[in-house]
């Protein structure tokens, strides 16, 4: 699998990773061995890098990594905190910092966390240098061994870019959600700040498994977030109308090569920007991984597609999300 540098971490990680929220809670229930089996497939079909966070089954998807490490070493694992508290800004402290670190790496494992991610907090938190400097000294401390973010909008990405200690920045980034093409991830190729794409597929949605009769499950986020009843609404189907999304990719088949799936088709689609360090699918069982690594070995997508894919995105999706987020 093609490699690429993982932004100011000073490592690299194959171009897909593994999101591993699936493993953990709000996408219907997955065991704990199926879990463990869709990890290890993964890293089987080439994945380096995890995405997890202590809030994802209040612990669990960290556990269920940790037990990955253990029998896979060499691997980053990135994990994310703040979402297990109130979201006022007064609580990203660095003795909040210090706690939430040392249960995750109780969770994984490990003396040093490779990579932190800020999960989305209230956006005044980009801004606070009392926040960086904790950060900076999370990593004195080698209770972390870089740190990034996660975010919700353009303008949080692009704050958080201009801050020198700042590795990595997620964001949402799909054939759904373009804007991030305009400036976050010039400016992130320009700093050196790897991007993490994840939503890749929208909840699925770019999968082209679904239709409207598709019901989810009560405790699949899909089915009880439509709104943004539990977080932000951006974060299921990224934001798109269920109906819309269906219409869009029905837009996409034909331009799907022979050969390749249609979710490996959205996957391609985000490779191709080389801004982009890591592209992170969710998996529920072993072959859905092994599909979303083989994506990293198909061949780039034409120009010819990309505008196809854009002409898609002004006529169906813009009006809808492209304010937004």
């Amino acid at each position: 699998m093609e490699n690429r540098e993982l932004g100011r971490t000073g490592r690299r990680a194959g171009v897909v990773g593994l999101g591993a929220w699936q493993l953990g809670a709000d996408w219907g229930e997955v065991g704990e061995d199926e879990a463990l089996a869709t990890l290890e497939a993964a890293v089987d079909a080439g994945v380096t890098f995890v995405d997890t966070a202590d809030v994802y089954g209040d612990g669990r998807s960290e556990q269920i990594v940790g037990r990955l490490i253990k029998e896979r070493p060499g691997l980053t694992v990135a994990t994310k905190m703040g979402r297990r508290v109130p979201q006022e800004p007064s609580a990203y402290t660095l003795d909040n910092f210090r706690a939430w670190n040392d249960r995750s790496r109780e969770n994984l494992g490990v003396d040093t966390l490779d990579l932190v991610q800020l999960h989305c907090p209230p956006t005044a938190v980009y801004s606070s240098q009392a926040v960086y400097d904790a950060l900076d000294t999370l990593v004195q401390e080698r209770r972390i061994a870089a740190y990034g973010v996660s975010v919700e909008t353009c303008d949080e990405a692009l704050t958080a870019i201009a801050r020198p200690g700042v590795a990595t920045v997620q964001i949402i980034f799909n054939a759904f959600r373009l804007k991030p093409l305009e400036r976050v991830l010039p400016a992130a190729l320009e700093a050196g700040v790897g991007i993490i794409a994840r939503v890749p597929l929208a909840s699925g949605l770019l999968s082209g498994r679904y239709d409207e009769h598709t019901r989810f499950g009560a405790d699949d986020h899909r089915a009880y977030n439509r709104h943004g009843e539990a977080f932000d609404v951006g974060e299921t189907f990224s934001g798109v109308d269920f109906a819309t999304g269906l219409a869009a990719v029905e837009r996409l088949r034909p331009l799907v090569p022979e050969g390749m799936t249609t979710a490996q088709f959205a996957l391609r689609w985000i490779i191709d920007h080389p801004a982009v360090s890591v592209v992170i699918p969710g998996a529920r069982n072993p072959a859905q991984a092994r599909g979303n690594a083989a994506s990293a070995a198909l061949p780039p997508l034409g120009e010819d597609v990309h505008a196809a894919v854009a002409a898609v995105y002004d006529d169906l999706i813009r009006p809808q999300v492209h304010d937004r987020w």
